[in-house]
């Protein structure tokens, strides 16, 4: 009986136009959409795999001028230090080449200059006179901000590498709620003693099915690079993300790359990767321990002197 009340009440609410007291429409405005009507895409697991590798395999070079702001510091550290209004040029080349040049603010005179075409990374410090070379793989951060700048840093996270799915395995997560719209593919690993560990995590925005950020993780589960990428644009026919934010928490510095001009696919020479050392200025080896200091001689001891 009192079901069949209620239910009588509904109908007669309904019939007086009185819904919108008990019911309200909200349309939800998640980031990323560029109105509430827009439609989310789907996609499926293979697909979204086979996009990162055209994307990926679709550039061979670039030459970028760039905006760049440069942080030092970290969120956790609740203190961080940003250098704004630096341009900058990046040079890539596949395999493994790359070259990132960095002018000062309004005198644009060089801040730094480095460069890796393998395992191997060299940084030109122009106000401190160093040169620095070292590996790119980065064992013990150093307490020194600039000295943990990696060129392979900047390439793992400007160009998102393809899944070998030979090797790793994928998931597909769908994380759409009120806020969020995004595909989330876990890249996982398996190393020889049969244990599993998550290396990367890659999401795409549901409303263009573009990358928007990647996540690489070290063997314990510790983020190493945070990138996230927005406002893709076609240069040369090939799409790039014109705005990137690349988060290193564990070496404590950060950068936001915005694209000024762009070439992709015109051919960048060996003698743009060459940097050799300036006269005059301090070799520094990023990693090896400096020899010990040399031990002084012991003071000369006062004597008097015995008259004959």
């Amino acid at each position: 009986m009192r079901r069949a009340l209620f239910t009588v009440l509904l109908v007669f609410l309904a019939s007086a136009g009185l819904t919108s007291c008990i019911a309200r429409r909200r349309l939800i405005a998640r980031k990323g959409a560029t109105n509430t009507q827009q439609q989310l895409l789907t996609a499926d697991r293979q697909s979204l795999i086979d996009s990162i590798a055209r994307q990926y395999e679709a550039i061979h070079d670039f030459n970028a001028e760039v905006d760049m702001v440069p942080a030092l510091g970290t969120v956790e550290k609740s203190k961080i230090t940003e250098y704004k209004d630096v341009r900058a040029y990046i040079l890539y080349r596949k395999p493994s080449y790359i070259r990132i040049i960095g002018l000062y603010p309004v005198v644009r005179n060089k801040a730094f200059d480095m460069v890796s075409i393998g395992d191997q990374f060299k940084l030109y410090l122009p106000s401190k006179n160093r040169f620095l070379v070292g590996k790119n793989e980065l064992e013990i951060p150093s307490l020194n901000k600039l000295e943990n700048l990696r060129p392979q840093h900047f390439l793992d996270a400007m160009l998102v590498k393809p899944i070998d799915t030979t090797t790793e395995k994928v998931l597909l997560m769908n994380l759409t709620d009120e806020d969020n719209a995004f595909y989330i593919l876990p890249v996982i690993h398996e190393n020889a003693n049969g244990q599993l560990h998550l290396v990367r995590s890659i999401w795409f925005n549901r409303y263009n099915l573009t990358i928007a950020r990647q996540f690489i993780f070290d063997e314990n589960g510790n983020i190493l690079t945070d990138a996230r990428y927005s406002d893709w644009k076609p240069y040369d026919n090939v799409p790039f993300p014109k705005h990137i934010e690349i988060n290193r928490p564990r070496d404590e510095y950060a950068v936001v790359i915005d694209i000024v001009k762009m070439d992709i696919n015109k051919g960048v020479t060996d003698e743009k990767f060459a940097l050799e050392q300036p006269e005059g200025t301090t070799l520094q080896v990023v990693g090896q321990t400096p020899p010990p200091a040399p031990t002084p001689p012991p003071p000369a001891t006062k004597g008097r002197v015995k008259k004959k």
